[in-house]
């Protein structure tokens, strides 16, 4: 199944005194790029996050944010001692220099130390974080079940869409080929009348090395193995899709054949009619190229 690389998925849960809310979001990436925002009071925790993720996901920037808050009776945070001790020393330290260079600092208010990160910390005093980290584990998997389909019904989406733009690749190449067909005879008579015109032009030229000089010249004007590496290309993204994701990377590189093909059959046109169906050809495989970002 062909999975895209946006998605969403929030979700909240609780256990004994805590409880927790659960934000999990994905753009696209040239690779796997996850950065997690989890208590690190949680021993543990990020680590087994971040080994779940990588097993389910092949690409894109894939961002966790995990807000855990106490909910005993009393309703009280607690204060990291060894954090504030840290953020207060380095608070002197600056201060300290800042007088040494003549620069007056405005004070530092208590909500300013306490808005550090770790200063005031839900749970930050918990001795024994083991069954809370059990608990969050279960419930980040319904999170992350989620997260996945919605990626899957992106995918459908886009399965869709890149399905219906190698469609029309695909009559666009059968349309090139019958335009190529169609202007041979126009090639051949201007093949025939360049000959004459050297002939008549020329003093004891061979006339067999200038026909075999125009017919190179013709030879580099056929498009036969374009659009025939069109074709397998078609054949190429068509498996692709139906082997379903990863294939990202993949389809990104077979996208920039179709484009390579699509420019050198629009430079060796030499004629109205090929050249309309090129350029058609080149306006679908952009499209298709935007719409192969998003698959992972």
């Amino acid at each position: 199944m062909l999975r895209s690389m946006t998605a969403f998925a929030s979700a909240k849960g609780s256990h004994e005194a805590h409880g927790w809310t659960w934000e999990l979001r994905s753009v696209n990436g040239k690779g796997l790029d996850l950065r997690l925002r989890t208590p690190d009071w949680i021993e543990g925790l990020e680590a087994a996050l971040r080994a779940r993720l990588s097993k389910a996901l092949a690409r894109g920037n894939v961002s966790l944010a995990l807000r855990v808050q106490a909910e005993d009776e009393a309703g009280r945070l607690a204060l990291n001692a060894g954090q504030l001790h840290d953020v207060l020393t380095a608070m002197a330290e600056v201060e300290a220099q800042a007088m040494d260079r003549g620069i007056s600092l405005a004070p530092a208010t208590a909500a300013d130390v306490i808005g550090v990160r770790g200063v005031l910390d839900a749970g930050a005093g918990a001795q024994d974080t083991t069954a809370l980290r059990k608990a969050l584990l279960e419930d980040f998997e319904a999170l992350l079940a989620a997260f996945l389909e919605m990626r899957e019904a992106e995918g459908r989406a886009l399965n869709d869409v890149l399905s219906d733009q190698l469609d029309q690749i695909a009559r666009l190449t059968e349309a090139a080929a019958q335009a190529a067909e169609a202007r041979r005879p126009e090639m051949q008579a201007a093949t025939r009348a360049a000959l004459a015109r050297v002939m008549d032009n020329t003093d004891g030229a061979d006339e067999a090395r200038v026909a075999q000089e125009l017919a190179l010249i013709a030879v580099k004007a056929d498009v036969t193995e374009e659009i025939d590496r069109l074709r397998a290309h078609v054949g190429a993204a068509r498996d692709l899709l139906a082997q379903g994701s990863p294939i990202g990377r993949k389809l990104d590189f077979l996208s920039q054949e179709f484009n390579r093909e699509a420019n050198t059959l629009c430079s060796k046109a030499q004629n109205s009619g090929l050249t309309a169906v090129g350029l058609d050809l080149k306006a679908v495989i952009d499209q298709m190229r935007e719409q192969v970002q998003n698959v992972e």
